[in-house]
């Protein structure tokens, strides 16, 4: 997976460089605010909280592809994510995950990291890709697996180097 070839807005309009997060453990997350598993968020932030220092970073891509869980703007995300969870990790613009709108990023994670039955289709919110130092996918998990349920995975990915 290499992260250096993609360069993304974020909630703000700033491009972002994701090459900017090369090397570190990086955990790709398709967020919505109206969905029944928008208080990972809270995890997230915990586990970003507890291990940037150690080279993690989470990045939340919102997408309103699955029961327009995700209506607002930019703006809006922004204010709700800040307000109601704390989110300080990077969250980026708005984006499709599926069908012929989605974003590069999701194109490339789907096929290297195929679900169920190969699958290749996002099934919901807060679907999760975790990422190596090295650009590797360690794993992708369902919108059902909690944040803290991979904190051991995570922590075995910031020892390799």
């Amino acid at each position: 997976m290499e992260l250096q070839k993609y360069k993304m807005p974020l909630l703000d309009g700033e491009m972002k460089e994701l090459a900017d997060y090369k090397d570190k453990v990086v955990l790709i997350v398709n967020t919505a605010s109206k969905c029944g598993f928008t208080p990972q968020y809270q995890s997230l932030e915990a586990l970003y909280n507890k291990y940037r220092d150690q080279g993690l970073v989470i990045l939340g891509f919102p997408c309103n592809q699955f029961g327009r869980q995700e209506p607002g703007d930019s703006e809006e995300i922004g204010a709700f994510c800040q307000k109601n969870y704390g989110v300080t990790f990077p969250i980026f613009e708005k984006i499709d995950v599926n069908g012929g709108h989605a974003a590069p990023i999701y194109k490339d994670l789907k096929s290297e990291a195929p679900g169920l039955l190969g699958t290749q289709k996002i099934k919901w919110n807060f679907t999760k890709f975790l990422v190596s130092r090295k650009g590797e996918i360690i794993d992708r998990y369902a919108p059902t697996t909690k944040p803290e349920d991979i904190e051991e995975d995570i922590c075995k990915a910031l020892r390799e180097s």
